[in-house]
C-alpha cells in the first residue's frame, strides 16, 4: 500500500498552465525566461502557454512602460475550464497560490469535509 507506483509517479499539481499563471500572477512584469527557470519548463513550452492562456481569455499581455518586455493582466474572474470546477472562479486558485501571505495565515492544513 505504501509503494509507488510507476505510472503517475511524475505528476504534479498544479498542472503547468496554472504554474505558469501563477508565477505571471506574482509579477506580473516578469520575463518568460524567468518563468520558465521557476515552473522547471522550456522557454518555448512558457511561450505556448501564455499563449494558450491569453486565447482562451485568462491574461492579456501589452507593453510595459519602458516598451521593451511585454505586462500582463489576469482576468480573475475568468471561470476555470473543466465543468467539475463550473461556477468557481480563477480567483479563488490565485488567492490560495500567489499570494505569499495568503498562506502565511493558515497555522493548520485544512480538512475537507465529506
Amino acid at each position: 500500500m505504501g509503494e509507488k507506483s510507476d505510472r503517475g509517479s511524475e505528476w504534479t499539481f498544479p498542472t503547468n498552465h496554472a504554474r505558469v499563471l501563477l508565477s505571471i500572477a506574482r509579477d506580473p512584469d516578469v520575463r518568460l525566461r524567468d518563468v520558465a527557470a521557476v515552473c522547471g519548463l522550456t522557454e518555448r513550452t512558457v511561450q505556448a502557454i501564455v499563449s494558450d492562456l491569453d486565447a482562451a481569455g485568462y491574461l492579456t499581455r501589452s507593453r510595459a512602460e519602458d516598451a521593451r518586455r511585454n505586462r500582463y493582466t489576469i482576468a480573475s474572474d475568468s471561470p476555470f475550464r473543466h465543468p467539475a470546477e463550473a461556477g468557481h472562479e480563477i480567483a479563488g486558485l490565485l488567492r490560495l497560490l500567489a499570494d505569499p501571505q495568503a498562506g502565511a495565515d493558515r497555522s493548520a492544513p485544512q480538512q475537507v469535509q465529506n
